[in-house]
């Protein structure tokens, strides 16, 4: 079959387009909950306005999510294939978990904006949190699939990959606490709430990515740091679907997740720069010499 594919498309390629989708799509479901969209097409599903193409804008908000989803879904389906036709477990695996999820998660997304719609206080939150979870989750999968699939084109040590993964993680951090709920320097508007899940989800894969790379070093104790900034991150996208009522409690307990979070990955970012140390002082000695 090789010799029907444009030499530009790869597999790492394929995982990346289809892990950069999955974000996008995301956003475009944070979106259309925030905007409320999802109940213009009520009990209908999978339909809207009575047939098959919207005749609202709330409704086209609604149907283009579940377009996006369509298409996101035969990608997840064919980075799976793909990575079974290959010999890395670890990626069939990965890509795997992503599939078997993805029925669970239509179906939670189906109940969302059905029998959720028809609730008098609109979604539950049981439901927004499922459907997060799940989606975090096939998302980590194709995070992890994607970097298992550039696993023999790195040139930098693996130490060095998870140090400016932190880095870029610690960028990432003001950026989300700007779109946050923390501060009202931006209103928490429907296009905000996407922008803030877009810049978290990116937060969030840069942790995994620092945790899949520290792991077959000896600095592989730091994946219990990661995984609590993985956790507190968590914490902060749960919060930002609007399962709670934000009071002045919540918003501290975002802040210290925030906090935490930064204060996570620069515990790591100084303790990988110490492990770094001794073989830099080594290189030094063995040019000098």
């Amino acid at each position: 079959m090789s010799q029907y594919r444009p030499s530009w498309l790869s597999f790492r390629r394929f995982a990346a387009f289809t892990t950069g989708l999955v974000l996008t799509l995301m956003m475009l479901g944070v979106y259309t909950a925030a905007t409320g969209s999802g109940l213009a097409c009520s009990a209908q599903w999978p339909l809207c306005d009575n047939g098959l193409l919207p005749q609202t804008i709330p409704s086209f908000i609604e149907w283009f999510h579940r377009l996006v989803a369509m298409v996101a879904g035969f990608f997840i389906l064919g980075t799976a294939l793909w990575a079974f036709a290959g010999d890395d477990r670890r990626t069939k695996t990965a890509a795997a978990i992503a599939v078997v999820l993805l029925p669970l998660q239509v179906s939670i997304g189906a109940v969302t904006v059905t029998l959720n719609g028809l609730l008098p206080g609109g979604y539950a939150p049981s439901t927004q949190g499922a459907h997060l979870v799940v989606a975090l989750t096939i998302f980590t999968a194709l995070v992890v699939t994607t970097l298992r699939t550039y696993s023999d084109v790195w040139t930098r040590p693996a130490l060095d990959r998870a140090r400016l993964a932190c880095l870029v993680a610690l960028g990432l951090v003001p950026v989300s606490v700007a779109l946050s709920r923390v501060f009202t320097l931006v209103p928490y508007s429907p296009a905000a709430q996407a922008a803030f899940y877009g810049v978290s989800l990116a937060l969030f894969a840069a942790l995994v990515a620092a945790a899949a790379w520290v792991g077959p070093t000896p600095a592989s104790r730091l994946r219990l740091p990661l995984g609590a900034a993985l956790a507190a991150t968590f914490g902060v996208l749960l919060l930002g679907r609007d399962l709670v009522f934000y009071t002045v409690t919540w918003r501290a307990t975002n802040t210290a997740l925030f906090v935490l979070v930064s204060l996570l990955v620069g515990v790591v970012v100084w303790a990988l720069r110490r492990q770094d140390a001794p073989v830099r002082r080594e290189s030094r000695g063995v040019s000098g010499d």
